[in-house]
């Protein structure tokens, strides 16, 4: 399974989540996130990196120019896009980066998501970050799409398992695995990954 964490401010917390198997990791650099943090700190710990980890920025409502300027300055490879950012502007980052469209659960997921021009397709809490958690029944008409479907919002090392149950492209986690906003957990990320690689 494979599995982003989000919302790294730390050198030390990436490394962490590395050699435990994440597949990706997020840095935010959206405005208005407790969990912002400027490119020139996420170049930094993205450079600290290996070469099989994919480094996600995460954006919301920023003209495409400004995430590809962000993208470059921060050596990242995947942008997230977690506003109400209309079609056109993924497809003018996605010229230059894969995306990741972020969609926020109020109910069951739209099948005209299924649309959008993107790689994949985050479902994300109605408050994203928060770590408010929604039925999962809901991702159910996007997962049936065959889109790549990532499963957030709410995610714990504790209730992982019902995510991975429904058999998504990914899942994503930031604030189930810290301790304060940006600032992870050992002792909660090693969990995590125990329980995934025990099937959930």
């Amino acid at each position: 399974m494979r599995v982003k964490i989000c919302g790294l401010t730390r050198l030390e917390d990436a490394l962490l989540a590395e050699a435990l198997g994440a597949w990706a990791l997020g840095f935010v650099l959206a405005p208005g996130s407790q969990r912002r943090i400027p490119p020139e700190r996420a170049r930094e710990i993205s450079e600290a990196l290996g070469p099989f980890v994919v480094r996600v920025g995460v954006f919301r409502d920023q003209e495409p120019e400004e995430v590809l300027r962000l993208m470059e300055r921060a050596r990242l490879q995947v942008a997230q896009l977690h506003g109400g950012e209309p079609p056109e502007w993924a497809e003018a980052v996605g010229r230059f980066y894969p995306v990741i469209k972020a969609f926020p659960l109020e109910g069951p997921a739209r099948p005209e998501w299924a649309d959008y021009p993107a790689q994949a397709l985050l479902l994300d809490g109605k408050r994203p970050g928060s770590g408010e958690a929604y039925p999962r029944a809901w991702a159910g008409p996007l997962l049936a799409s065959g889109r790549r479907v990532i499963l957030a919002g709410g995610l714990t090392p504790e209730n992982v398992g019902e995510a991975l149950a429904l058999r998504p492209y990914a899942v994503d986690l930031a604030s189930g695995v810290e301790e304060a906003p940006g600032v992870k957990s050992e002792a909660r990320m090693r969990a995590l990954f125990a329980r995934i690689m025990m099937g959930g």
